[in-house]
């Protein structure tokens, strides 16, 4: 066992707090991973605040992480000490199911094993990236290219591969109108994927206040989604909308805004049910659909096709004892885009 510095919250909707956790001994298939970045999701704070139910306390969230290999097991072939890598959402899954064997390891048939409030195989808790270090098996670690630096490669772990799974699965690209729900964490990388991808790429957002920001991340339009022309003039207009807003949205109104065989995919996970009409969805042959990060596999085809567009998150560095601050502007959508932990300050 190794004591690593790291920032918990003590209990549900309590400040976070500089603390000690244990990290397990390397075993044969681990890599340790002395963490150099952590990212600043908005499910961190859902989960902290029990948001989307009961919690594990203490939490250390973060599951955006960027560091460099220090110590690998006996048995570990892909990774070696010095490499640059990162972890996502989750850091095992059951290895068996039709799910994990063709590589959509987020959709274990007995459940995945989250990078934080989750009981691993071992039955000990998981900590996240908000430490020092981390002690991950090879198979959930993906391998950061040498072109992303790793400050602005930790948010893709999550934003990142929460974006691109959707848009590369309803294919996005040349030819394909696609629309971004919100211009936050998540919503930036997608109009960023989105645009590498080759699609027309339009941002619905509550009000103009970020059109430049948008048009400079690759936005072709921008639309403000509390004005109702914007309903009339765009109505049938979008093959593909990916909404990442974690807060109750119109779906009758965001599907009208679909062409025939059209999908709207959510990736935002508010806390609260919404109501639809199913007629939304019968005019129009529509998909409602969900989706959520993406395998290992999908993760580091992400970060190479980051890599060789160079794209990275919008990041704002910060402190670890800047954290609970943060969470309240991340609430106030104060950040352009992502907040990401310096752990050194740990």
């Amino acid at each position: 066992m190794t004591t690593v510095a790291a920032y918990a919250a003590p209990a549900a909707k309590a400040p976070l707090e500089r603390t000690t956790i244990e990290r397990r001994a390397v075993g044969e298939y681990d890599v340790l991973i002395d963490i150099k970045f952590a990212g600043i999701c908005h499910s961190d704070i859902h989960q902290v605040r029990e948001g989307w139910g009961e919690a594990i306390f203490p939490m250390v969230p973060g599951h955006e992480i960027a560091g460099i290999v220090s110590e690998v097991g006996s048995g570990v072939t892909r990774f070696q000490v010095g490499d640059r890598v990162g972890v996502g959402c989750m850091v095992d899954s059951c290895r068996e199911c039709e799910n994990c064997l063709r590589g959509e390891e987020q959709y274990c048939l007995k459940g995945m094993v989250g990078t934080y409030n989750a009981v691993g195989r071992d039955g000990e808790p998981t900590y996240g990236g908000y430490s020092e270090k981390i002690v991950v098996d090879e198979n959930y670690v993906v391998r950061i290219p040498d072109g992303l630096s790793l400050d602005v490669a930790a948010p893709l772990l999550c934003a990142g591969i929460t974006t691109y799974s959707p848009l590369h699965r309803w294919n996005a690209g040349p030819g394909k109108k696609v629309a971004v729900v919100g211009l936050g964490g998540l919503g930036h990388m997608a109009v960023k994927i989105a645009h590498a991808m080759g699609a027309e790429v339009t941002v619905l957002s509550q009000s103009l206040r970020k059109k430049d920001d948008g048009l400079k991340l690759g936005a072709d339009h921008y639309h403000a989604t509390s004005d109702p022309k914007t309903f009339e003039e765009l109505a049938g207009t979008f093959d593909l909308i990916v909404s990442t807003v974690s807060a109750p949205m119109d779906f009758g109104a965001l599907l009208s805004l679909l062409k025939v065989d059209g999908a709207l995919v959510n990736v935002g996970a508010p806390e609260e049910p919404i109501a639809l009409n199913l007629f939304s969805v019968i005019g129009g042959r529509k998909t409602l659909a969900g989706s959520m990060i993406g395998g290992i596999r999908e993760t580091q085809e992400m970060l190479d096709f980051c890599a060789e567009h160079g794209i990275g998150a919008e990041i704002e560095l910060i402190s670890a004892a800047e954290v609970n601050e943060a969470y309240e502007r991340v609430l106030a959508s104060d950040v352009r885009y992502r907040f990401v932990i310096d752990t050194a300050t740990i």
